[in-house]
């Protein structure tokens, strides 16, 4: 298969998978300048799927750094109005999102990180009304990854340009299922992660233990949490996938009770920094001290901003059989490199990992012990000796998973 082929294939997996466009919707595509080919790519799939319109929004990392090192502390403290208010319009009619993501891992290191936050602060309050359609599925998302040349040769190093790109659009197409048949190789994926969520979900747990040979961590789970997987379901019951590529079971912990201590076992880039060899202790949900052999600081700044983001938002497991994990490199990319190992979130919680969820305010949701904040790190802390096992409300200890795999 040519490249042009596989690329078409991934813009139609991409439209008819990923958000999954239905006639007469509306799609708006964000992505970088860069990704043009593989946009135009996706238009003409979303037309041939019976979009109404796709609109198309811009961005240029470079200009984007150019804004951090030159523009005045106070284009960092305002978001454009007609920005958020092109999301919620189009939100608000059904319309579904996909973001591609591409961006040059070194980009941001040498921006004042202050600027970094506090423009993520205020983004992130701009666009928290059409956030909550993203994540109670009243619309359809989905964000997939493309390379540039930049993001390439990080990954790449030691060949030359062109030879990294290659490179990196072959490990995509190979993490994203691009075969000669993605789409049915999605659904046949789609339906093994949901046996095992349909599992989990069976044993409604208490408390689940995590331990390696370095992470202890006990967690309580919120009555009625739902295990999620793969591909969701909108607030009208039409499948879409989220994430691609994706290899995760998740949900929600109780946001009041993660107690012991969680080191990372891959990188976590924050701001445009690298922390690595880093761990957090939990006490009564809340995290109370960390530590990391480099860029401790960047870390602190992401955990320590606020009592929310010190509170655990997420529990994932991926079996130490993923192809990303197969592929044994760091991708620089959280979405990707999220998905080569069992993984944590610090932040935010989804509300459709609670019964009722979508339904409840911010209040409720606290209250049910789903956390709520401004902000969500994932962090991989799998090895190839992880454990994994949950106690149900009657006593029972149930083996999850056991040297890094799944023992369902």
């Amino acid at each position: 298969m040519d490249f042009n082929t596989k690329l078409k294939k991934y813009a139609e997996l991409a439209v008819k998978t990923g958000v999954n466009i239905q006639p007469g919707q509306t799609l708006l595509v964000r992505t970088p300048i860069e990704c043009a080919e593989y946009v135009r790519y996706v238009v003409e799939e979303a037309y041939k799927a019976g979009a109404k319109n796709v609109h198309i929004e811009w961005s240029d990392e470079k200009c984007s750094l150019i804004k951090y090192l030159n523009a005045p502390d106070e284009a960092f403290e305002e978001f454009p109005r007609w920005i958020s208010d092109q999301y919620l319009d189009i939100a608000k009619e059904g319309g579904a999102f996909l973001t591609i993501y591409a961006q040059d891992p070194d980009l941001l290191k040498n921006v004042d990180p202050k600027r970094i936050a506090e423009y993520q602060k205020v983004s992130g309050q701009a666009l928290k009304e059409w956030r909550g359609y993203t994540l109670t599925n009243k619309c359809r998302w989905s964000i997939v990854s493309i390379p540039t040349a930049a993001w390439a040769k990080k990954i790449f190093p030691d060949v030359s340009e062109q030879e990294a790109m290659d490179k990196l659009w072959d490990l995509i197409f190979k993490c994203s299922r691009v075969t000669d048949d993605p789409i049915q190789a999605w659904k046949e994926h789609n339906n093994n992660l949901k046996e095992k969520t349909d599992f989990l979900n069976s044993k409604k747990f208490k408390t689940l233990k995590y331990k390696s040979k370095i992470t202890d961590l006990t967690v309580e789970m919120p009555e009625g949490h739902i295990w999620e997987s793969g591909s969701e379901k909108d607030v009208n019951g039409i499948e879409f996938n989220p994430n691609m590529p994706t290899e995760e079971i998740f949900t929600d912990p109780h946001r009041d009770h993660v107690d012991g201590i969680a080191y990372a076992s891959k990188p976590l880039m924050i701001n445009g920094k690298l922390v690595k060899d880093f761990w957090i202790r939990f006490e009564n949900g809340i995290a109370v001290d960390c530590g990391a052999k480099e860029n401790v600081e960047f870390l602190k700044d992401a955990l320590f901003h606020d009592d929310r983001s010190r509170r655990l938002g997420e529990i994932a497991l991926v079996s130490k059989k993923s192809p990303i994990n197969k592929i044994g490199r760091l991708f620089y990319n959280g979405l990707i490199d999220e998905n080569a190992a069992s993984h944590l979130a610090f932040g935010s919680s989804f509300p459709t990992n609670i019964e009722n969820g979508t339904d409840m305010d911010e209040g409720e949701l606290l209250k049910h012990g789903v956390n709520v904040a401004s902000c969500h790190h994932d962090f991989m802390v799998g090895t190839e000796h992880y454990h994994v096992e949950g106690i149900t409300h009657d006593g029972k200890t149930v083996v999850i998973m056991d040297d890094g795999d799944f023992v369902l």
